[in-house]
């Protein structure tokens, strides 16, 4: 056979030796059927004994060891012990039915198990092993692990982009899908950020790689759902807890019903024994375990490709009981970068070159407001006067001379407070009415312009609580700004309150009182200031683009800032949890059934092993519901 062809085969074999297993052990069954109807019962026993070690293996080994490292019971000893009875007391082919099938619903929960666990796989599988490095003026081909930050990559059209970084010679569109869950294109333009594992679908591009690849955002993606998925919800925790005692309960009632049933009403012994072993089989809890973990993992796997990461079955489940979300303003509800709304130029000065003049000036600052000045005259078109000397004069503003005029940028105190407030009929009055920040510019003849300045509300803010409103959930503001200020982006965001001038001590003031009123709350931020209030909440959910420990302290990270993904994500753990209960009801309900059918002997043991591991395999198929994005 080709070599290249063996290495996917002994792939194949080794992650289905146990299905494999499974099916071999019920063709052997088969065989053995056929040569006891010929009456060769001698070799039909051989073949059901093989049947027996072939099918039963993998789940006897894991179960010995099981009990052996946790030393307790498990599910696995109970049909282990079901089939041994049954072989004893001769009744061979029911206990290698009860084998295969056990087996067969093992591999196919392993299986299904995968599955749930397949989108973090695929996630692995976008990460791009090496990239197209400029280096001395050539493009070379390396491995990630030899880039630094600062280095220049070119990236070719239909290729993925193999670090962070920012464009630097090119536009193009990029497929952000596998990060933001957005199937629609996004248009990047020099100097915009680009994500690992995104796909480049346009035009060759160079990009400057701004992070490690350790630190990438993809990256943390893939870290974080591993660590997830390897941690268990309280419920989950309680199930397995559950399971030991309640293993040593059916032990104890099989002792009984060996023996009780005989004196009591009077039945034969091989009908005692065989009883007892249905029981064995009945009333295992394997649907009962399956219930709630493949269905928390497929939730967490459903959130990694829709740009939300849980750090844990136990946040996700939380959040599906919250009832109130205190939100921060900068950053949060806000886009936290400054926005130039209102440019009004005193009336007679020349427009063109009044705009020029203050865009040299502010250009000549790093201070946010200046930037967004700056940025807003560009955009018209004009270009800046340049080489202007300035004079920062820190907490105020900016002092220019052009031409042997002195201009002042910054606060009405700073340009002369009187001149503001009657500039424009008291233009500054109404501006700081609607929540924004006035800058002024002043020559020698008075008050020359005047930029109003907002942080303004996400586009998707509004729509956003509105949705989180129908659903019960109570949200609040709380924000370090002014009242004036906070009450304007109340309004506009739709917030059922706000707390303004609050301080991190604050934030957490109010986050307990909030808990003692609903009990569960959630707290979504991105700054420093919002990490002890992520903390103290029942759920911290943090914006991707926010800071370190803001990232460290949540719960809950949003990768693209897309506040839709908190409606999205409570939908999400609700209907996981609406899945876990109808597992469990479903599962209690049939263990419930086959014992009454059992002790009623209306049931067979293939019967009652039908009906036992189908439910088990049932409730892991409904968990994987949780698979579907739309929710």
């Amino acid at each position: 056979m080709d070599p290249e062809r063996q290495v996917p085969l002994m792939l194949f074999l080794k992650t289905h030796i146990e299905l494999i297993a499974s099916l071999f052990s019920g063709f052997l069954i088969v065989i053995a059927f056929i040569l006891d109807l010929q009456q060769y019962s001698t070799y039909s026993v051989i073949i059901f004994l093989l049947a027996f070690v072939i099918g039963g293996y993998a789940k006897a080994k894991y179960g010995i060891l099981k009990t052996l490292e946790d030393r307790q019971l498990n599910v696995e000893i109970l049909m282990i012990l079901a089939a041994v009875g049954s072989s004893i007391i001769g009744y061979w082919a029911e206990g290698a039915i009860l084998i295969f099938i056990f087996s067969l619903s093992g591999a196919l929960e392993t299986y299904t198990m995968n599955k749930s666990r397949k989108e973090i796989t695929s996630l692995m599988e976008l990460q791009p092993e090496a990239a197209w490095l400029i280096r001395e003026g050539q493009t070379v081909r390396v491995p990630l692990n030899e880039l630094s930050t600062g280095d220049l990559i070119v990236v070719k059209p239909g290729e993925r982009i193999p670090v962070d970084g920012a464009l630097h010679i090119g536009q193009t569109a990029v497929d952000e899908s596998a990060i933001s869950g957005e199937a629609l294109p996004v248009s990047k333009y020099e100097e915009d950020e680009l994500f690992a594992g995104t796909v480049n679908l346009s035009g060759a591009i160079t990009m400057e790689m701004t992070k490690p690849s350790s630190e990438t955002m993809f990256q943390k993606i893939i870290d974080l759902v591993q660590s997830a998925q390897s941690e268990k919800s309280p419920s989950q925790q309680f199930i397995e807890r559950f399971e030991g005692r309640y293993v040593k309960v059916v032990l104890v009632i099989f002792v009984l019903m060996l023996f009780v049933p005989h004196y009591l009403f009077v039945w034969d012994w091989n009908t005692t024994f065989y009883r007892a072993m249905v029981l064995l089989v009945v009333a295992s809890p394997c649907a009962l375990v399956a219930s709630i973990m493949p269905a928390t993992l497929a939730a967490i796997s459903n959130g990694a490709k829709s740009g939300v990461i849980f750090k844990g079955g136990m946040h996700l489940e939380n959040l599906s009981v919250v009832r109130a979300i205190a939100f921060d303003k900068t950053g949060t509800l806000t886009r936290g970068q400054p926005e130039v709304t209102d440019f009004v130029i005193r009336k007679g000065a020349d427009p063109q070159l009044a705009m020029a003049r203050i865009a040299g000036i502010e250009s000549q600052s790093n201070h946010p407001l200046a930037k967004a000045i700056n940025d807003f005259i560009v955009s018209k078109g004009i270009v800046p006067l340049p080489n202007l000397s300035i004079e920062d004069v820190p907490g105020n503003g900016l002092k220019a001379t052009i031409d042997r005029e002195e201009f002042l940028v910054g606060k009405p105190k700073f340009v002369d407070e009187q001149l503001a407030e009657e500039f424009e009929n008291g233009l500054l009055t109404k501006l700081a009415n609607q929540g924004k920040t006035v800058t002024f510019v002043r020559d020698n003849d008075g008050i020359l312009a005047a930029m109003a300045l907002k942080d303004t509300v996400r586009d998707i803010t509004k729509s956003t609580i509105k949705e989180l409103q129908k659903v019960g959930i109570y949200c609040i503001m709380l924000t370090g700004d002014n009242r004036k200020t906070a009450a304007v982006i109340a309004k506009e965001t739709g917030v059922d309150d706000y707390i303004a001038e609050c301080l991190p001590a604050d934030k957490v003031k109010e986050l307990k009182k909030l808990l003692e009123k609903y009990q569960y709350v959630a707290m979504t931020g991105d700054g420093i200031n919002d990490a002890p209030a992520l903390a103290t909440a029942t759920t911290g959910i943090a914006m991707g683009a926010g800071t370190d420990i803001a990232l460290e302290t949540a719960d809950v990270i949003l990768m693209k800032n897309d506040l839709s993904r908190i409606a999205y994500s409570i939908r999400l753990s609700r209907k996981m949890q609406r899945i876990v209960k109808q597992n469990i009801f479903f599962s209690v309900s049939v263990i419930i059934l086959l014992i009454i059918s059992n002790f009623f002997q209306v049931i067979t043991l293939p019967i009652g092993v039908i009906g036992h591991e189908g439910s088990t395999i049932l409730v892991i198929l409904n968990g994987l519901r949780m698979l579907n994005r739309n929710v």
